[in-house]
């Protein structure tokens, strides 16, 4: 009877504890690891039928009657072949490490026992269909026969293959459970000196498991599985994608790729037809059939809840401070945008109607025309928001932005309230929180001046900051917060910074989380990327942080408007309202300080408060908001006509309101019985702080009204529907008595046509003069003949627009007057948009083709990961946890067999912690 140990880093134990074996053996030999074993066993001397070879790692602990015990149970049985002991845990010798193994019905490796305390419960079958190497008995003349362990599997499944040999040659595979061999977790094989990690091992298993599909496949029955083996792995990376398991699918493609390029599949088919006595069929009973699968996956899954150390999170029901909370909103709002109830389309200050229909919206995605006088350039990421946006109403796409002027209040609401339930299990904290996100002065006031993006930011926001909490704990929400971060950082790209750094520190505090949490922005970066490469090259590195949309020139406020969360120099809306009552200007400000008082009060007592190590990422959060808006105002990277425009400090601020709030309900735990009196008192003077912004919204004293979904005159549209490509020259005296142009193609500029590209250029180009020309020498008496610049643009029509202010009157009438005097145009009349003439020997121009491969090849990289993205965030199955090694196999044979193993969370995500 001979012993092989194979020394590993560190082994020698196993050497010891042979001398201490109440039947020691006739040899022993110890070879490194990696050592084919073959070579070693035939080194040996001849033997008869009775001689055993013992495999053993060198830095095994066997007890003293193993190998005793091992024989006697072979002798008294002449059919077995292989015989295996109990692995065990050398620091917790009650701990089964491995016990025997199977297969499922489609070939997928099922430990009999891993992980679990031995209660005896494995001791009454004896017969299993394979053993691992590690302890294994083997008859020495079946390891002559067999040629001894395949070569194509050097990691896993080596004792399980040479296991179904073996009873494919006639011979029996049982486990003693009165032998005991205690060896380190994880290393169930010889090649490896140290465990593999859980990637590495899912890519062994795999890679283990298509290599036995191959050789034991029936023969015709190859080609195809090998056909079959690239289209399987993708099915497969989608499945393990949906099944919240990215880190896996490097390793299946690997292993996939291993498969197809397998030179040791012949050798092994050979060795079996070689050795084989008896049929297929001999060992079908000894399969792990699927139900019995789901049952072992459910109590994997239960041992390691047990002790995963990682407590459900607990949240306050929806019901009912969210529903309330939720209903108050959607009243709010009605009442508040009442005259916007049935309309089709809006416009008013940064508004404009979408795209008629879905497929325009997403056809304006990638590389393209920017501007109606030839500038190409990349498309904003918040076209692409544009697009989801509008595909929400597939049949009229403008309606989706009225609903979202309607539903933002509720919709604001909700999402706070839930994200507030990460902060707090108890029900006032929550609907506080709400409330207070619901009346913040920027989102007010972006309701007010018609800022599609940034009430985008505003509803959005709570969840990414959810989504980030969670991303730590569950890669549906660390995919959610991808998108997430990816929509705020499109709607407004000057909070990138600061949210890169928050990520940044919070993947810090999570190390085992890293990789999975500095993923986040991944899907906003493909996104901005073909923009960031466009504004880099030319030299305006600034024009990333530019807000998308129509460039709105606001009134700059000062610190103090900042610091009361004001976008704007009218402290929001104090300062026209105090006017109206006939009282000093002055007292705006203060009267906004005294009624923000208590909230900046209970946010101070949150930091002294008991649990005040929470509030100061709270605070951290707000100061990062309001340094942010502080830069924005400081920041011009966009022109409007000769005006340059500053970023809106608004979505800065919202994310300074975030974090004020947090700090409140942070203060709100720690209060007590006190919370509920507080928390009123802090709503009321809250809402009184932006009473005046109700009142403007409420009386459709804002710049957002209804429109018709159109920008130009029917008579434009109409002729737009045959020339898509028809300029329009748009003429709009402004307030300070200059005249701003522009070139409208077709049916009139969209919103989703806006483009931050163009809005910050740095200079006006070649074509932008020529129009500037034009504008100046048709609004101006003289013999300028435009005939040739007309017919250069395709032009047909020329729009003068209403004034705006008093400023502009004159040089609209001066404008209006030269128009009517040009012999090449004719004048068409006044409409509801301006005054309209016509040139009659207009010809058609063709639409240029921004068009370019890399254009498409950045299209599809961004569809890609976007869809990776998606796909990750969609909340499947039942809870998946991380586990050891033994149980995450369990797991993972359970989720080749077809079952999922994630959970919904009590907040959609599914939960796969570490």
């Amino acid at each position: 009877m001979s012993a092989i140990l194979v020394a590993r880093d560190g082994g020698g134990t196993a050497e010891r504890a042979l001398d201490t074996q109440t039947r020691p053996p006739d040899t022993v030999v110890v070879v490194s690891a990696g050592t084919p074993l073959s070579r070693v066993v035939a080194g040996l001397p001849v033997a008869d039928g009775s001689d055993w070879v013992w495999l053993l790692p060198a830095d095994a602990e066997p007890e003293p009657e193993t190998l005793a015990r091992l024989l006697a149970a072979v002798e008294v049985a002449p059919s077995v072949v292989i015989a295996g002991p109990k692995l065990v845990d050398p620091d917790d010798r009650a701990m089964l490490r491995s016990f025997g193994e199977s297969v499922t019905l489609y070939g997928a490796t099922v430990p009999l026992a891993a992980d679990e305390l031995d209660q005896s419960q494995h001791d009454v079958d004896n017969d299993v269909l394979g053993v691992v190497l590690p302890g294994m008995l083997v008859r020495r003349t079946m390891w002559d026969l067999l040629g001894g362990p395949d070569r194509g599997l050097p990691t896993v499944d080596a004792g399980l293959d040479l296991s179904i040999r073996a009873r494919l040659a006639g011979g029996r595979v049982v486990r003693v459970a009165s032998a005991r061999v205690a060896v380190a977790p994880g290393v169930q094989d010889f090649a490896r000196r140290r465990p593999l990690s859980a990637a590495a091992r899912h890519r062994a298993h795999r890679a283990a498991e298509l290599h036995r599909r191959l050789a034991y496949a029936p023969g015709p029955a190859v080609p195809l599985h090998w056909l079959s083996l690239l289209p399987l792995a993708l099915v497969r990376s989608l499945g393990l994608l949906l099944g919240k398991r990215p880190a896996a699918i490097p390793g299946e493609i690997a292993a996939t790729l291993a498969a197809i390029f397998d030179r040791s599949v012949p050798i092994a088919r050979a060795s079996i037809r070689r050795s084989r006595r008896v049929g297929w069929a001999a060992i079908a009973p000894l399969r792990i059939p699927p139900d019995v699968v789901r049952e072992r996956r459910a109590s994997a899954r239960d041992r390691e809840h047990a002790r995963s150390g990682l407590p459900d999170l607990v949240r306050a029901g929806f019901l009912p401070g969210g529903l309330a909370i939720t209903v108050i909103g959607a009243v709010l709002g009605a009442v508040l945008a009442v005259r916007l109830v049935g309309e089709s389309a809006i416009t008013g200050g940064g508004l404009l109607p979408l795209a008629s229909d879905p497929g325009t919206l997403w056809a304006g995605l990638g590389w393209g025309a920017r501007d109606g006088v030839g500038l190409e350039g990349p498309a904003d990421p918040f076209h692409a928001v544009l697009a989801v946006l509008g595909s929400l109403t597939p049949w009229n796409p403008s309606l989706s932005l009225v609903v979202l002027w309607v539903v933002a209040l509720p919709l604001a609401a909700l999402a706070a309230w839930w994200c507030a339930t990460r902060l707090s299990t108890r029900t006032w904290p929550p609907v506080l929180a709400a409330a207070l996100w619901m009346l913040a002065p920027s989102f007010l006031e972006a309701l007010i001046e018609g800022r599609p993006a940034a009430v985008l930011v505003h509803v959005l926001l709570p969840w990414l900051l959810f989504a980030v909490l969670e991303a730590p704990r569950s890669w549906s929400a660390a995919g959610a917060a991808g998108l997430l971060f990816a929509a705020v950082a499109a709607c407004a790209p000057v909070l990138v910074p600061v949210l890169l750094a928050a990520v940044v520190l919070w993947a810090v505090g999570h190390p085992r989380a890293l990789i999975r949490v500095l993923a986040i922005p991944l899907p906003a970066l493909v996104l901005a990327a073909p923009l960031v490469a466009a504004q880099l090259a030319r030299g305006t590195p600034l024009g990333l942080l530019a807000d998308p949309g129509i460039a709105s020139p606001s009134s700059v406020p000062s610190g103090w408007h900042l610091l009361l969360g004001s976008p704007s120099a009218g402290v929001g809306g104090w300062a026209p309202f105090v006017e109206a009552l006939g009282l000093p200007a002055l007292i705006a400000t203060p009267t906004s300080i005294a009624l923000l008082a208590p909230l900046a009060a209970v946010v101070l007592l949150a930091l002294f408060l008991p649990g005040a190590g929470r509030a100061v990422p709270a605070a951290i959060l707000a100061l990062g908001g309001l340094l942010t808006a502080v830069a924005a105002v400081h920041l011009a990277p966009a022109t409007s006509g000769a005006s340059a425009v500053t970023i809106w400090p608004g979505t800065g601020l919202s994310l300074y309101w975030a974090g004020l709030i947090a700090a409140v309900v942070v203060a709100m735990a720690a209060l007590g019985r006190l919370a509920v009196g507080v928390g009123v008192a802090v709503v009321l003077s809250a809402a009184l702080a932006v009473a005046p912004s109700l009142v403007t919204l409420g009386l459709g004293g804002g710049l957002v009204v209804a429109g018709d979904g159109r920008t130009l005159p029917a008579i434009v549209a109409a002729e737009a529907v045959g020339d898509p490509n028809l300029g329009t020259l748009v003429l709009r005296p402004l307030d300070d008595g200059s005249l701003a142009v522009s070139i409208d193609r077709g049916a009139g500029t969209t919103l989703d046509e806006i483009s931050t590209f163009a809005a910050t250029r740095p200079t006006p180009d070649d074509a932008q003069r020529e129009v500037a020309e034009l504008a100046g020498n048709l609004a101006s008496r003289g013999g300028f003949d435009p005939a040739p610049v007309l017919d250069r643009l395709g032009i047909e029509f020329v729009v003068l627009t209403p004034a705006v202010g008093g400023g502009g009157d004159l040089v609209r009438e001066r404008a209006a007057e030269a128009l009517d005097a040009q012999p090449a145009l004719e004048a068409v009349g006044d409409t509801g948009r301006g005054s309209l003439w016509r040139y009659p020997d207009h010809v058609p121009v063709a639409a240029s083709n921004g068009s370019s491969p890399i254009g498409g090849l950045a299209l599809a990289a961004q569809a890609a990961v976007v869809g990776f993205a998606v796909l990750l965030a969609l909340p499947t199955g039942r809870r998946r946890r991380r586990a050891g090694p033994g149980v995450q196999h369990d797991l993972d044979d359970a989720h080749d067999e077809g079952f999922d193993s994630t959970s919904f969370d009590d907040d959609g995500f599914g939960d796969d912690r570490g």
